[in-house]
């Protein structure tokens, strides 16, 4: 069993021992390569400052080398028996270097070093994330050039309202997931400042080169404060969350319009056979399953939110509470890649029953169009509206081709007349742009 970096002697108690390491093992394995690299530049910032001579420095490095061709081989991974991600780090330097490997701590915490580990994990997921909602974007907005004008119902309260567009209507995700990616891209340069040097927070006697570290590591700046970079943790996160929450919950809104539209009360759009399962007992059935899943993700990333939220109601300075944030980050960054990686497909594969779209728009969805054209003749649109409600078109008679002319009449910036899908095209390209410079694998 690996040696625990805090052991000083004693006899420590098993259980408690396996209560306070849970599944962090299981957790840092997700961690190693970014503790890697991480400690990669630890090591060269102290040989900067002299802390460590060149023969220190370059064997630790080289010994780091090894433990990352060992990740992608499998010869060096995380057992049950390390503590965490750390410990097995500095005890596996040891076996091969003697007593150097025990140098790689120096003027480091497992505090800072879990944290900036995190950190860069969740900067290269944010990264990730803000490129698969940037291509959900790409995908709404080839069905949007596909059914510019494609007359589809508009509803409110689940009512129908007025005549729309399927392009309009994959128009608004276009710019939805297009403003989620810059939200996701907001929240990592959030994460930009390095937490290496807080040690336990409240910094080490030594000078060491955070900033140079810092820069090598991809990082911004650093966090200045040594408590509050400890203080951060948790807080912080919630924001990168929220960012991630925000495109899962317009993929959540897709989904339930996709279960909805395709159901055979609305038949207004279909799933493809393969993105579908069966029951186990009725043969007719053929279920939107996921969507669903789509649909209930979302919950997965509030839920972890709410419980960080909760995790981080602590006093300054670090407290093992902190250990227990580190799960319901990783679930809801895996969580947001799964619904969003597969989002493009859905929306590629969606069947548009155009017949059933059309016969759904009748003759009184064209009321507000009636009233705004009265208004416009000078008539106070108080009084229009009045007049057109006494005389309502038929609820079953479809407007056929008057809902063509109502929808190309709506030329307002945006609206299914006007929807400047090429202008939104080079929104997206721009957001693509600032994605691309924020590379996962930085």
């Amino acid at each position: 069993m690996a040696a625990k970096l805090w052991d000083k002697g004693g006899a420590v108690d098993a259980a408690m021992l396996r209560y306070t390491a849970r599944d962090d093992y299981k957790l840092d394995a997700a961690l190693l390569p970014f503790d890697l690299r991480a400690s990669k530049a630890h090591v060269r910032g102290l040989g900067r400052i002299g802390a460590l001579g060149p023969t220190e420095r370059d064997a630790l490095v080289l010994g780091l080398e090894a433990l990352e061709r060992g990740l992608e081989d499998g010869s060096f991974h995380l057992t049950p028996d390390d503590e965490d991600g750390h410990t097995a780090i500095e005890s596996a330097l040891v076996e091969r270097l003697g007593d150097v490997g025990k140098r790689v701590h120096l003027g480091r915490s497992r505090n800072d070093q879990v944290l900036t580990a995190l950190r860069l994990f969740e900067r290269a997921a944010l990264a990730e994330l803000a490129e698969a909602s940037i291509t959900a974007a790409h995908a709404f907005l080839d069905l949007a050039r596909r059914h510019e004008w494609t007359v589809f119902p508009g509803y409110t309260h689940l009512v129908r309202a007025v005549p729309q567009t399927v392009g309009h209507w994959a128009a608004g995700y276009a710019e939805a997931f297009g403003e989620s990616a810059r939200t996701i891209l907001d929240a990592r340069e959030r994460l930009g400042k390095s937490p290496l040097g807080a040690a336990a927070g409240y910094g080490v006697n030594l000078p060491l080169d955070r900033e140079g570290v810092a820069h090598e590591l991809g990082f911004e700046d650093v966090a200045l404060n040594p408590l509050y970079s400890q203080s951060s943790r948790g807080l912080d996160e919630v924001v990168a969350l929220t960012a991630v929450w925000h495109a899962s919950a317009f993929a959540r809104r897709f989904a339930w319009d996709v279960s909805i539209f395709s159901t055979a009360e609305f038949g207004l759009l279909k799933l493809p056979v393969e993105l579908t399962t069966g029951s186990s007992i009725m043969p007719n059935k053929r279920n939107p399953d996921v969507v669903e899943l789509m649909r209930g993700s979302c919950s997965v990333i509030q839920g972890a939110i709410t419980e960080l939220m909760g995790l981080v109601a602590l006093p300054s300075g670090y407290q093992r509470d902190m250990q227990l944030t580190k799960a319901p980050v990783m679930r809801a960054l895996a969580e947001a890649k799964d619904s969003l990686t597969i989002l493009p497909k859905v929306v590629s594969s969606l069947a548009i029953d155009v017949e059933r779209a059309a016969a759904s728009v009748t003759m009184d969805m064209l009321a507000t169009d009636r009233a705004v054209d009265l208004a416009r003749g000078g008539l106070p649109f108080r009084e229009a509206y009045r007049r057109v409600a006494e005389d309502l078109g038929s609820p079953n008679e479809p407007a056929g081709a008057a809902a063509d002319v109502s929808v190309r009449a709506r030329v307002s910036l945006g609206a299914p007349g006007n929807l400047s899908l090429d202008r939104l095209a080079s929104t997206l390209d721009r957001i693509a742009e600032d994605a691309r410079r924020a590379p996962a694998s930085e």
